[in-house]
């Protein structure tokens, strides 16, 4: 029923469907479509057509936004998910890298890769997103923010710790789909090849370089 399992749980335990207690919510469709603002018994009666459940994933937003998924079925793949993430936590660091709301193309780009580098060498990395003035009020760009690196760095990661807003931060734990030890494998594997080609390149010069010196001697 989702096009992206990743997307559905963006904080711990939310409330879902009855539990919700607000007059209207930003409505977000089981694709990521943006419905609006519409009435809560609305957004109910959507969820029960679609047989999906109604979960409210941004409470601080204004109004709070709620999304139609399948939850039961999200929790059983977080559970597993998390379960791998747990076997592959040995000898695993916690990087943490930090991201302004605002934050341009390019510097999205150099911070991306920095995740890159920490993923595939085996370690979890905890983005934090430092809000300021009103964009505590936006938390909801945040979450997008957070879903648009997580999906970029979906074949090396698998989302830990869904976003979540802490006063002026929020925050999202993404590990690596890659074990520590085959990540540290695999870079000696890479190191030693580079060595052996710079061997290889030196021993062939070096060859060259003797060619030459015995066709000198040759013609003199």
């Amino acid at each position: 029923m989702r096009n992206n399992p990743w997307k559905e749980r963006l904080i711990s335990e939310p409330r879902i469907n009855d539990r919700i207690r607000v007059p209207e919510v930003r409505l977000v469709g089981p694709g990521g479509e943006q419905v609006g603002v519409v009435r809560l018994e609305d957004a109910l009666r959507l969820a029960e057509e679609a047989g999906l459940d109604l979960v409210e994933v941004a409470p601080e937003a204004k109004p709070p936004v709620a999304k139609l998924m399948d939850y039961g079925k999200y929790k059983y793949e977080a559970a597993q998910k998390a379960r791998d993430a747990r076997r592959n936590q040995a000898n695993t660091q916690l990087k943490e890298i930090r991201f302004r709301l605002k934050i341009d193309d390019h510097d999205f780009g150099v911070k991306k890769g920095h995740v890159e580098r920490f993923l595939s060498q085996g370690d979890k990395v905890k983005v934090m997103i430092m809000f300021r003035g009103r964009e505590q009020s936006r938390p909801e760009a945040g979450v997008r923010l957070l879903q648009r690196l997580a999906d970029e760095v979906g074949e090396l990661a698998t989302v830990e710790s869904m976003p979540r807003q802490d006063g002026r931060n929020m925050t999202m734990v993404l590990a690596p789909t890659k074990r520590k030890a085959d990540a540290m494998n695999e870079q000696r594997k890479r190191r030693e090849a580079e060595r052996e080609a710079r061997r290889d390149k030196q021993a062939e010069r070096s060859s060259k370089g003797r060619a030459r010196t015995a066709s000198a001697t040759e013609e003199d």
